[in-house]
Order: structure tokens, then sequence, then C-alpha cells
């Protein structure tokens, strides 16, 4: 039982390490390592969990990778489950960022490298974009109803960070406090 606890946990600190070590561009790119690997291999989770996984880790401080990370691990195998999938999901970014720092100088002169890096933004941009597709897809799948509140929703949240300039803080904790609500009255009625 100890022995497959401990296998456990090095296989989540393994998984994660792997998933940290190979989306560069940040947590919205490795949405679709995550789903692919927590989703489509594994079935620990499913589209809507991942999805609310995400959500709460954009809301929390920290970075979502590593929130998404935890949630998981802690899903699997409690606390220490959590410690081996964050320590997995970091220590890739730990090592690539000590080794960054000896070469800055050379990298912000070297015309390859900035080419090389112009290319990865292209390919981090065309990952973004499949993902929020496919998971727009998934998210507008059940009642009309419900697809027209939550196309107004991220309508009404887009339009007042990106035109209006509101804090997304506001707009994440004014989201949450109206799915509450909502939540809240659907219960009453039932």
């Amino acid at each position: 039982m100890i022995r497959d606890k401990i296998k456990e946990l090095g296989f989540l600190y393994r998984l994660f390490f792997k998933i940290g070590l190979f989306s560069i561009g940040g947590g919205y790119v490795m949405l679709p390592m995550l789903k692919d690997e927590l989703v489509t291999k594994r079935n620990w989770v499913d589209d809507r969990e991942l999805l609310d996984y995400y959500a709460i880790g954009q809301a929390t401080p920290g970075i979502i990778a590593i929130n998404t990370s935890t949630f998981v691990g802690f899903k699997r195998q409690g606390i220490s489950g959590a410690i081996a999938a964050t320590a997995g999901m970091v220590t890739p970014s730990l090592i690539i960022i000590t080794i960054i720092a000896a070469f800055i100088p050379f990298m912000q002169q070297n015309e390859y490298f900035q080419k090389a890096f112009r290319g990865i933004r292209a390919a981090v941009a065309a990952l973004l974009l499949h993902t929020l597709y496919t998971l727009a897809a998934k998210m507008f799948n059940g009642a009309a109803k419900r697809n027209i509140l939550i196309a107004m929703a991220m309508i009404l949240a887009f339009t007042a960070v990106a035109l209006f300039g509101q804090s997304p803080v506001v707009v994440v904790l004014a989201a949450g406090l109206s799915g509450w609500l909502g939540g809240a009255m659907k219960r009453e009625r039932v």
C-alpha cells in the first residue's frame, strides 16, 4: 500500500514535470497538454472539471498551471499528491530559468534565438486558438437558454475588460457572485 502510494506520487511528479517541460508560453498553453494527459489518456478528470480547476486557478493567487496541477494532485493523492504534482510542474521552469539566466546577454544579441522565439510565439498563438475553440464548443453543448446566458456573460466580461478597462479581478468576482446567486435561485425553485 505504501509502495503503491510512493509509485503514484512519483508518477504524478514525472507527469507534471513532462507537462511543465514541454509547454512553452504559460498556463494557457498547458491546457491542451493537461486535457490530453488528464482527460483523454487517463480519465482522471472530465472536460468540465478541468475547466473548473482552470477557472479557480485563475481566480486564486499564483500561476494558473501550478494551481491546476495542485488541484489534480490533491484529487489523486491528497496533500502529498498536491505537493508531488506542484513540484513536478515547477521543477522544469526552475531549471530552464537558471540556465537561461546564465546566457541572457548572448541570447539577446543572437539573431537565431530571436527568430526561434518569434516562431515559438506563433505556435503558441495557434495552440491557444485551437484550445479556445474546442473548449467553447464543449461549453456551448447543452440547453439553448443556458448557452445564450453563457455567451452574454462572456461578451459582457470581454467588453468590461477590453473596452472599458475594468479590472479582471472585479469581472471574475462579479461572475462568481452572479453564478452563486443563479445557483441559489435555481435551488430555491426546486
